[in-house]
């Protein structure tokens, strides 16, 4: 085997002996609920990501540190690998409440329909690649019909894979050097908190614990029992939204905890070094930095916006309703949450307008801000290209000896630095739409054609933007094609489709596809 990919299965096999000890963790989770049953399953799925691990690790441990290319390969093959892997709890649980193979005293549950679905190895691994990536599409029907491990294992993934399994392994193996440097930057991270890499990945791991157990306390205040509380918060400020019920956060039918809801959701939208320069006393962040001025900004004038629709559309019986939903939706799908307060669309059955739904969608295209947990293009993408049109066509007009600049926040571009930012975002936005369009065109191959295009499009977006709202398209009865390019489109949006598309070349170079 190549150098190159000597070095891709060592780290590949670190970061899945890192996410092992995820299912070990959660066998109390499973004792303290009295799930016994559960902890072989458990134990069995720890065993085997570990076994995986360990033998990739040791099998190239003379492998070299990562280079750039290095690190884009073992982004996209780490996530594609814990993405499988971490389905084997949710499809060894499911089989094990099916055969029933334990004593009485293990509490193993009835079967029910909801659990069943995990039975097929492709739902858990959708289950898991959803959480993983934080996008919070379901195969699950009825969430409370699921087992408390199984709600805590669904949460457990997304508020890991908030801030990434590679920044986890980086705090968890503390190996300083270039290596280190480059897996953080594999997970579309350039900003470091402290000059060392995995003092940066440790402090965002601290602020990361302190907003989570803030999240647990305002829901509790709000009104939220104790373990709506617990996942609830895990899943929003890791922008996933997963949740323990059917109805999300609609199910309490409580717009205190609606509210409450929200600024959690806008916590997870705003970077870790802003977060870092606020816990230190420096609020002027909330308006200097770019991002966090245009994530409030966004926010404000998108809710506004869709706030208005729902109301003049008649959507919903008052003002404070169509106020309520139309803010929690927009800031919902924005930060790439997906938490739902209101049904959006029922399948084929048509709740909100396609307007109100395509507002929606602008909100999940760009996200919030790089070096959060939010997944979409970025506002800081977003930001540039506009920025960079409007430059572009200002220099029309200037003289040729005019000596310009793009400003961007407090940076200053000269023409080549402008350039090539303005290349990076287009290409990014092209690639993104390239695969939208394919993720479109198999969901209306296979999907019945009484589903409005508009819902259609809302539902790959939101797979792509790793969102997680529904109009009611996705569960465990679509089509296997759409589950599949489901699963690509939250892949590719996790990591931002470029080391994806790295990953495929260098496949196909090695198999003779690609010269």
């Amino acid at each position: 085997m190549s150098v190159q990919f000597r070095t891709v299965g060592r780290d590949v096999g670190r970061i899945i002996q890192i996410v092992s000890l995820m299912a070990f963790v959660s066998i109390p989770i499973a004792i303290l609920h009295g799930e016994y049953y559960a902890i072989p399953a458990l134990f069995v799925s720890g065993i085997a990501m570990l076994s995986v691990g360990a033998t990739l690790a040791r099998a190239f441990v003379d492998a070299p540190d990562p280079s750039k290319l290095h690190g884009m390969l073992i982004a996209a093959t780490a996530w594609a690998a814990v993405g499988i892997l971490g389905g084997l709890p949710l499809l060894l649980v499911a089989w094990t409440i099916s055969l029933d193979p334990f004593p009485v005293w293990t509490n193993t549950p009835a079967m029910n329909e909801t659990i069943g679905a995990f039975r097929q190895p492709l739902n858990a691994v959708f289950e898991s690649l959803s959480g993983f990536t934080s996008t919070g599409l379901t195969m699950a029907n009825e969430e409370e019909q699921l087992t408390r491990t199984m709600q805590w294992w669904r949460s457990f993934t997304e508020w890991v894979g908030g801030v990434g399994v590679i920044v986890l392994t980086v705090a968890v193996l503390a190996r300083p050097g270039s290596g280190s440097l480059t897996l953080y930057q594999s997970e579309a991270r350039s900003t470091k908190i402290h000059p060392s890499v995995v003092s940066t990945v440790r402090e965002i791991w601290k602020i990361y614990l302190v907003l989570t157990a803030a999240g647990i306390g305002l829901f509790l205040v709000a009104g939220m029992p104790l373990w709506g509380a617990i996942n609830h918060a895990m899943t929003a400020i890791a922008t996933g939204g997963f949740s323990i019920h059917a109805d999300s956060i609609g199910h309490y039918g409580s717009p205190v905890i609606e509210y409450a809801v929200v600024p959690v959701m806008i916590a997870g939208s705003i970077a870790f070094p802003v977060h870092y320069l606020l816990f230190k006393g420096e609020i002027r962040n909330f308006y200097t930095d770019i991002q966090t001025r245009w994530v409030f900004l966004w926010f404000g004038i998108g809710s506004a916006v869709l706030i208005g629709t729902l109301h003049f559309r008649g959507l919903y019986d008052s003002f404070e309703e169509a106020f309520r939903y139309g803010l929690f939706q927009f800031v919902s799908g924005t930060s790439n949450t997906g938490f739902g307060t209101t049904a959006i669309g029922n399948g084929a059955e048509q709740i909100w307008t396609a307007d109100a739904t395509l507002i929606v969608c602008a909100g999940m295209l760009t996200g919030a801000a790089a070096g959060s947990t939010v997944g979409g293009i970025k506002l800081i993408r977003a930001i540039t290209l506009v920025k960079g049109a409007r430059w572009r066509i200002a220099g029309v007009f200037a003289p040729s000896s005019a000596i310009r600049r793009l400003r961007i926040g407090d940076r200053s571009l000269d023409e080549e630095q402008a350039s090539k930012e303005l290349e990076e975002a287009s290409i990014v936005l092209i690639l993104w739409f390239i695969f939208l369009a394919i993720g479109l065109a198999v969901l209306l191959a296979t999907l019945p054609t009484e589903i409005p295009t508009e819902y259609v499009i809302f539902e790959v977006m939101s797979a792509q933007s790793t969102v997680g709202l529904s109009a009611g398209i996705t569960g465990p009865e679509m089509p296997t094609a759409a589950k599949v390019m489901f699963l690509i489109n939250m892949w590719i949006g996790r990591l931002e489709i470029v080391p994806v598309l790295v990953l495929l070349r260098g496949a196909m170079v090695r198999t003779g596809l690609y010269r």
